[in-house]
This record gives C-alpha cells, structure tokens and sequence, in this order.
C-alpha cells in the first residue's frame, strides 16, 4: 500500500480558529497532522501564514474557496495559495438556490473557466461534493458525474468526501475506483446511523458505521496523494476531536508504514 499524507481541514476547529488561528494552528501540527487544507484564513496575511506553516512543519494543501470568491475576487485567491505554497484549490459548496438543473449548466461553464485559470497559475482546481450532487441529474446523468465528464481533468479534479457518498446511498468504495487517477484528495470522516433524509451524526474515526480500513486501502490503490480529517461538528471539544481521530490513523494507518 502506497504511504498518503494525513491532513486535516480546518473547517473541524473553525471555532478555535476564531479564537487564536495560529495557536490552533500549533496544536494540529503538535498532533501529528502532516498538511492541513483551509476554509478561510483568520485575515493572516500570506506571507505570514506560509512562514508559520514552514515553522510548524505543516503543508499547505489547498483551499476550500466558497464560490462567491471564485466568482469575484479570483486573482486574489490565488495569489495567498501561491504565496502559502498550496497546490489544490476546492469549491465546495454551493448554496440551495444554485443547484438544479439549470444552475448546474452555469456552474458547468465557470467551473471550467475556473480550472483553466488555475492550472494556468500551476495550481490544480477540485470539486468538493456532499449529497445533492447525487440529487439532481443533467440529461439523465447524476450531477457527480457530469460534472467530471464533461470538464476534463486538466481544469478540474476530484476531491471526494467519502462520508457524503457513502451517505448517498452510493458504493464508496466503488467510486474511490471510478475516480482513480483523477483523485488526488479524500476527506476521510465517519458517521453514525445517517439514514437518508436525517442528519449525519458525525463521529471520531473510528467510531462510525464507515469501512475505513477498506476506504483506506482502496484510495492507496487510487492513487490519492492526501487523506484529509474532516468532522462536520463535534459532540467532544473539536480539538480533542481530531486528536481522537489522529490517534485512530496511527494506530490504523501510519503504524504499517
């Protein structure tokens, strides 16, 4: 099984993040994590941001940029993933009102535009999904897989959360192998219960209804570069959370290394 680096996206802490971004910041790489993606960045400026990640031993991931700011303050964003040293921009989300059908052709068109400008900047455009991507379809195809049908994979790559799909009521394992090649990032989560239609209870790894032992071993196969850590909200403190988790991945995953 080939080694992937463990990240974590900051999304999980956004309320210790609030508080002291670059004392959690410090925490997260005393814990073991080896890159961390972001959700926003505390109004740190660049440069700062990359000295601390190279004080702290952490790699910049990537981004997740809300499509807003894709929209409107593109170069910008660039510039502070350049600056920081990241190499994956991530839409992902996109608010109720923008995703039928219709929505989904615009979103189609600019996402293209999007990843062209991106790869002309050396860095790499993904798309990060939950479920209504599984929802709705575009001339009889699912979203999911429209969107990576028709923009190919120069302008735009895969990040799958696999909580999300497996929740879809789709086989995670067999699209981690769909997508093989074309997948360089996976959020990996757990969940409890998650029938379809009610709220995910998110958990630590480990303590969830997940196969992550096959998860893992598949995105390896897969050729995913990043697993990152992701707990959409947490019943513990979220920095005892991912501690939680980073203990899971060792014990799992890093220990056959």
């Amino acid at each position: 099984m080939k080694r992937m680096s463990i990240g974590l996206q900051m999304y999980t802490l956004r309320d210790a993040t609030a508080q002291d971004f670059e004392g959690t910041l410090r925490q997260v790489a005393a814990l073991g994590y080896e890159g961390v993606e972001f959700a926003g960045y505390g109004d740190i400026p660049a440069e700062r941001m990359r000295d601390l990640l190279q004080e702290l031993g952490l790699k910049a991931i990537g981004s997740h940029i809300g499509l807003h700011l894709l929209e409107n303050n593109l170069d910008n964003e660039i510039a502070y993933l350049k600056t920081i040293g990241a190499k994956y921009a991530i839409c992902p989300w996109l608010p109720v009102e923008a995703r039928d059908t219709e929505a989904w052709r615009t979103h189609l068109v600019n996402f293209e535009k999007y990843g062209a400008r991106f790869a002309e900047e050396g860095i790499v455009f993904c798309y990060h999904n939950h479920d209504f991507e599984f929802e709705v379809e575009i001339d009889g195809q699912i979203v999911f897989d429209a969107l990576y049908e028709r923009i190919t994979p120069e302008k735009l790559q895969v990040e799958m959360d696999i909580g999300w799909v497996q929740y879809s009521g789709v086989d995670p394992l067999a699209y981690i192998r769909k997508y093989a090649g074309r997948l360089p990032l996976l959020h990996l989560k757990d969940y409890r219960g998650g029938e379809k239609g009610k709220q995910i209870d998110t958990v630590e790894l480990g303590r969830g209804d997940l196969p992550l032992n096959a998860i893992i071993e598949t995105a390896s196969e897969a050729s995913v570069e990043w697993l990152i850590v992701e707990q959409d909200t947490c019943a513990n403190p979220p920095l005892e959370s991912v501690a939680t988790s980073m203990e899971w991945v060792k014990a799992n995953y890093l220990n056959k290394f």
